[in-house]
C-alpha cells in the first residue's frame, strides 16, 4: 500500500508566486492545495486538514496573521508565514501568534523547500522520540511523551509541534542550562543557528501557557547571556 502523500496548503494572492510554490512542492512529491485569500485558506484548512500551511501575510479578506490566530483556536497544524523583506516585526508577530517558521520574500526554491522540510522534520522527530520516553512530572506540570500530552494540574495545555518539541527538550534536561544555539540546533536544525528571536518568541509563548505568572517564571528560567533552564524544583507560588 502506497504511503499517504504529505499535503501542503499554499495561500498567496499573487498568482505567479502561487504557481512557483505549488509547482516546486509537487516536483518534490508533495500534494498541494491552494488559496488566494485568507478566508479561502481558513476554509481549506478546516475542511481538508493539510499537513502544513504556507500563509502569505498580505492577503485580501483575511491576512495571514488572522488566519494563523484562527487556526490556533482549533489546530496545531504546522504553519510557515511568508513576509516581505525587512519586515522583522512581521516575523516576530507571526511567530508570537503561533506560526512555526517564516519565509522572507523574495525567496529561492531551495530556501522554500528547506523550510518546509525543517518544519515537517520537527513534527516527525517528536513522534519518533516520544515512544522511548517515560512520562515526567515536575511541579504541577506533567508530560506524557507517548501521547504528546502536556498538562498543568491535570488540565491539558495545547502546544504547537514546535512548542512541544522545545518544551519536551527543556523538561528532558531539567536542571541543566541549555544554550540558545543548542536549543535552536536541536529543535529547528543546524541551519537556524543564530536565529535567537525564533527561540525567544517560542519561549515567551510557552511561558504564557504554563507559568502562573509569565513575567516571573518558575519553570522556564533565563540564564542571562547563556540560554534557558527548566527548573528541577520550581519555586513555590
Amino acid at each position: 500500500m502506497a504511503a499517504k502523500k504529505i499535503t501542503i496548503l499554499a495561500a498567496d494572492d499573487d498568482p505567479q508566486i502561487l504557481r512557483l510554490v505549488t509547482r516546486n512542492l509537487q516536483l518534490e512529491g508533495y500534494q498541494t492545495l491552494t488559496a488566494t485569500n485568507g478566508q479561502e485558506a481558513l476554509d481549506e484548512i478546516s475542511a481538508k486538514t493539510p499537513d502544513l500551511a504556507l500563509l502569505d501575510v498580505m492577503m485580501p479578506k483575511m491576512d495571514g496573521f488572522t488566519v494563523t490566530q484562527r487556526v490556533r483556536e482549533f489546530s496545531a497544524l504546522p504553519i510557515i508565514i511568508i513576509t516581505a523583506r525587512g519586515q522583522d516585526q512581521d516575523k516576530v508577530h507571526g511567530l508570537d501568534l503561533g506560526a512555526d517558521d517564516y519565509l522572507t520574500k523574495p525567496f529561492s526554491v531551495d530556501e522554500l523547500l528547506a523550510r518546509v522540510r525543517a518544519v515537517l522534520r520537527r513534527a516527525e522527530h517528536a513522534d519518533a522520540v516520544a515512544k522511548a520516553l517515560e512520562p515526567v512530572t515536575i511541579g504541577h506540570v506533567m508530560v506524557d511523551f507517548a501521547q504528546h500530552l502536556v498538562t498543568m494540574d491535570g488540565n491539558e495545555i495545547e502546544l504547537t509541534p514546535t512548542e512541544y518539541q522545545l518544551f519536551a527538550y527543556l523538561i528532558q534536561n531539567a536542571g541543566r542550562v541549555l544554550t540558545q544555539n543548542m536549543l535552536l540546533e536541536h529543535v529547528w536544525g543546524a541551519e537556524y543557528s543564530g536565529e535567537h528571536h525564533m527561540l525567544q518568541v517560542n519561549v515567551n509563548r510557552l511561558r504564557r501557557k504554563i507559568e502562573p505568572d509569565p513575567a516571573h517564571p518558575r519553570y522556564i528560567l533565563t540564564k542571562a547571556g547563556v540560554g534557558y533552564l527548566f527548573a528541577r524544583e520550581p519555586e513555590a507560588e
